[in-house]
């Protein structure tokens, strides 16, 4: 540990990364410009813990446009952050992406509510459907399976029972042929 002098701006920058000292030891640190530095680096929990609450500070006072834009304000904090290590913040924070952007949970529409509708996204992604006794095989554009499989789950439609997708693919469950078929001329009409 060592203690030094500093400016003002530098000992804002610095106390950020303190994040568990006490209000004591903060309001002594302020009055005497001198404060203990215990070599916390970027990879460290209490950085950690520093950048998600400043995370949640910049997304508390509304939706983020995208990361590039949460990854700017938070380098005007004084934090410099990757893609993966912000992706990694988001997901643990809980955060959700509508279409105004990243958000608190709660504050704004949740993830599912900001899918597109399932008729969009099955005219946009969905290829082919085939039927096979109770079972549907749906296939779709690569990389568009997970999101048209949420938006038919979304539906709660009597004739899906479930649904598993892949990279490409989606298999829904029917509870029997007949429903399978009813579903199948229903994603069909949407193609059209």
């Amino acid at each position: 540990m060592r203690v030094r002098r500093c400016s003002g701006n530098e000992l804002q920058r610095h106390l950020i990364f303190q994040s568990e000292l006490s209000d004591f030891l903060l309001d002594t640190a302020r009055r005497s410009c001198e404060y203990s530095f215990t070599g916390m680096d970027k990879y460290s929990a209490g950085a950690k813990l520093a950048r998600q609450r400043a995370i949640l500070e910049i997304v508390g006072k509304g939706p983020v446009e995208s990361q590039d834009k949460l990854q700017r304000s938070l380098a005007g904090r004084g934090f410099k952050v990757g893609q993966a290590t912000l992706s990694r913040d988001i997901r643990e924070l809980h955060l959700v992406k509508s279409a105004e952007g990243y958000a608190l949970p709660g504050n704004e529409m949740s993830a599912e509510a900001a899918l597109p509708s399932v008729q969009r996204l099955v005219r946009e992604f969905v290829l082919s459907v085939r039927p096979a006794q109770n079972l549907l095989v749906v296939k779709t554009a690569v990389g568009s399976a997970q999101p048209v499989a949420a938006a038919l789950d979304a539906e709660q439609w009597s004739e899906v029972v479930g649904t598993i997708a892949g990279d490409d693919a989606i298999l829904i469950v029917s509870p029997d042929r007949s429903a399978a078929n009813r579903l199948a001329q229903r994603i069909r009409g949407m193609l059209a």
